[in-house]
């Protein structure tokens, strides 16, 4: 809740001006993203076992609550529109701030795609939290090798796009007040 200090009214939506909906997607696809990332880095050098397994599963079912909350919070950027930026930006950082929201948004799918993908045509099923989502089939090593070479790769740029991310909105919240 916020206080429109002119019309002394209290206000629901939040002083960023952004919609409930959209912080609440906001959130929800920051807090599994990085749940998976940090399970993914976790994971990569763990000796093969049942510890290692675990989190492959673990990472795999947030992975597929990313690619659907990802999905959602993207249909619902084309349905609301681009966002207003509360700071007053000139063009060459809007373009840059703009650039990285996208790019923040693209990756919330490809990377759980591309993981999705990996298992599939790596010959394996495709679970969600023991659900059974996509039954293991064929081999397909090229496409496995396409989908394993991106998932490795980008998290990389993803680490860079959201130190980016994180450190403009920790400027701005520090500058004008606006809420994390």
């Amino acid at each position: 809740m916020s206080l429109d200090i002119a019309s002394g009214q209290a206000s629901t939506e939040p002083s960023s001006g952004l919609s409930k909906p959209t912080i609440l997607l906001h959130w929800a696809v920051a807090i599994s993203f990085l749940a998976v990332l940090f399970i993914g880095v976790y994971m990569v050098d763990l000796p093969r076992g049942p510890e290692k397994g675990e989190m492959i599963g673990l990472h795999k079912s947030l992975g597929v609550l990313v690619l659907v909350l990802g999905s959602i919070r993207l249909a619902w950027r084309f349905k609301e529109g681009k966002i207003k930026s509360v700071a007053k930006l000139d063009a060459a950082k809007q373009k840059a701030a703009d650039a990285v929201h996208g790019l923040l948004l693209l990756a919330t799918v490809a990377m759980p795609l591309s993981g999705a993908i990996m298992s599939v045509a790596g010959g394996r099923s495709l679970d969600f939290f023991g659900l059974e989502l996509i039954a293991a089939g064929d081999k397909n090593e090229s496409l496995q090798s396409i989908a394993h070479t991106f998932h490795v790769n980008a998290p990389y740029l993803i680490y860079a796009i959201l130190v980016l991310h994180l450190a403009a909105a920790i400027k701005h919240h520090l500058s004008i007040k606006m809420p994390l």
